[in-house]
């Protein structure tokens, strides 16, 4: 039986990863921008201009959504620290897309590195 770990090790050999030091060239490329972290974790803070979409929905948020279908998107997948976005970016890579790239370290790593992070406001009731 296969552990997580060996799913996304599976995973990683597949896709293409871009380091931090190409990061932020990747994100300033690429047509999409997907967090595939849940979303109390993407409203604490996620990349500029990246969209939430869980990676339990993606596949069906892809297919059902016009804007995310066009297989030749340039698209920068990320999470926490790169376990879900290797596996997402291999699926994507299976339903057809040509230019899927995983952010190596994740969300962690970018926040660590300095780059930009967006931290919505919250609501005050005062």
């Amino acid at each position: 039986m296969k552990s997580a770990h060996d799913l996304v090790a599976a995973a990683k050999q597949r896709i293409e990863e871009v380091a931090l030091d190409g990061a932020e060239q990747a994100v300033r490329n690429a047509d999409l921008v997907l967090d595939v972290r849940e979303p109390d974790e993407y409203a604490a803070g996620h990349l500029p201009g990246a969209v939430s979409v869980p990676r339990g929905l993606l596949e069906f948020k892809l297919s059902a959504t016009p804007a995310m279908t066009p297989r030749d998107l340039k698209v920068v997948v990320y999470c926490k620290s790169g376990g879900r976005a290797a596996l997402a970016a291999a699926s994507m890579k299976d339903m057809g897309y040509l230019q899927v790239v995983s952010l190596a370290g994740g969300f962690d790593g970018w926040q660590s590195a300095g780059f930009p992070v967006v931290r919505p406001e919250q609501p005050t009731f005062d």
